[in-house]
């Protein structure tokens, strides 16, 4: 889908693990698996994710962005991952990138820019950021954003 003036850019937050899994099979979930939050992103949108752990719960710090893509044409779907979890997904076209620490670029990104605590909006599971930081984490992450 092509990007138009009404798209936006977001940053939704998940370990790596499960983001790497979303990655290899096209999709997106967020805020463990809400429909509320992904009817909010629409076609076009872009989407970075930050993965504050490698691991679900996990004790080890990441502080990655982990990947990058463009929100597919569709709408937020039930995905049935057995055990009686019925999480709601989104698929995104994933882009060609590596996984980039976000210290270095802490300064250079607007809702982090001079702000001493940097990781409040990380808590909300998903938020909107300006497309120039999209455009920054991107180009750190040595993905070719359309």
């Amino acid at each position: 889908m092509d990007r138009t003036t009404a798209s936006r850019s977001w940053i939704a937050v998940a370990s790596a693990e499960h983001v790497r899994r979303g990655r290899t099979e096209g999709f997106m979930q967020v805020c463990h698996g809400k429909a509320a939050p992904l009817r909010r992103i629409r076609p076009g949108d872009r989407v970075a994710y930050y993965s504050p752990t490698e691991r679900f719960q996990g004790k080890d710090r990441l502080q990655s962005f982990t990947a990058v893509g463009i929100v597919r044409d569709g709408t937020p779907y039930p995905f049935d991952m057995g055990g009686g979890f019925v999480p709601f997904r989104r698929d995104v076209r994933w882009l060609d990138g590596r996984e980039t620490p976000i210290l270095p670029l802490l300064d250079r990104l607007d809702f982090s820019a001079g702000v001493r605590n940097w990781g409040y909006p990380f808590r909300f599971g998903l938020f909107t950021v300006t497309d120039r930081d999209l455009d920054t984490i991107a180009a750190a992450m040595g993905a070719d954003l359309p």
